[in-house]
């Protein structure tokens, strides 16, 4: 599987990882660089909830995925979620970039989370060595989303 066709399967110990790195940030454990982020789903509206790892370039929040996923479909349809960390959390804007503006914040990636890049060679996502160059060039497989605040708005009476 390249990088451009990802739709590999998921690894099988996934969903499980998943699970308790999501129990244990309820909790309020919060470890390495994850953070959760919920959206809604397209067609119940209930929040489904991820394990990610988001990133900074120059003052700006990213958070990197393969591009078919289901949260990833779902962030798409819904343009927003909840981001939280341990029991902080913050209902924020989720912006999907263009191709042409994935490449320099891909690049990013693998300088400020190293620890994410295995997984994305694991899953075929990214080829190795998987650096800079090489999280570029997977760009059209990957989604990239810009994570901003978003402005409190009271409840309408």
């Amino acid at each position: 599987m390249t990088a451009a066709t990802t739709t590999a399967a998921l690894p099988r110990w996934l969903k499980p990882a998943n699970r308790v790195i999501v129990f244990l940030q309820r909790l309020g454990i919060a470890f390495f660089s994850f953070h959760l982020i919920s959206v809604p789903g397209r067609r119940t509206g209930r929040l489904r909830t991820t394990p990610v790892s988001p990133f900074d370039v120059e003052g700006r929040r990213y958070i990197v995925s393969f591009g078919q996923t289901e949260w990833v479909r779902n962030a798409r349809a819904a343009g927003w979620g909840i981001l939280a960390r341990g029991r902080r959390a913050a209902r924020v804007r989720l912006v999907e970039l263009d191709l042409e503006d994935r490449e320099p914040i891909l690049r990013q990636f693998p300088v400020q989370v190293p620890q994410g890049v295995r997984f994305f060679v694991q899953v075929g996502a990214v080829e190795p060595p998987a650096g800079p160059d090489a999280f570029a060039a997977a760009a059209p497989g990957l989604a990239v989303f810009r994570v901003e605040p978003e402005p409190y708005a009271p409840p309408q009476s």
